[in-house]
């Protein structure tokens, strides 16, 4: 399973550790990825996602995960959120 947060597509970084005589070496910085569940408004349904802490606070800023998963580019969401989305449109639709 890869670290990658399912609704805003923040995954890991590289960068070095720098000891005090200045040696770099490669290390990784990982999200903070927790797995959440999220209610959708519009469906009435909740969700099971893999998020990091800032993309849940992003979601509560934004006004629910229904706000954000159409606000959001279908590049950034994972399948999962991807069917979501697809079904929160048909919602709307009707």
């Amino acid at each position: 399973m890869s670290r990658i947060c399912e609704l805003t597509g923040k995954g890991r970084q590289v960068g070095h550790n720098v000891s005090h005589a200045n040696n770099k070496t490669k290390r990784v910085f990982l999200p903070n990825l927790q797995n959440v569940t999220l209610m959708s408004e519009a469906l009435d349904r909740s969700f099971k996602f893999r998020v990091s802490t800032h993309g849940l606070r992003s979601v509560e800023h934004v006004g629910g995960l229904d706000n954000w998963l159409l606000k959001t580019a279908d590049d950034k969401l994972s399948t999962n959120a991807l069917k979501v989305k697809r079904e929160l449109a048909k919602k709307q639709a009707a």
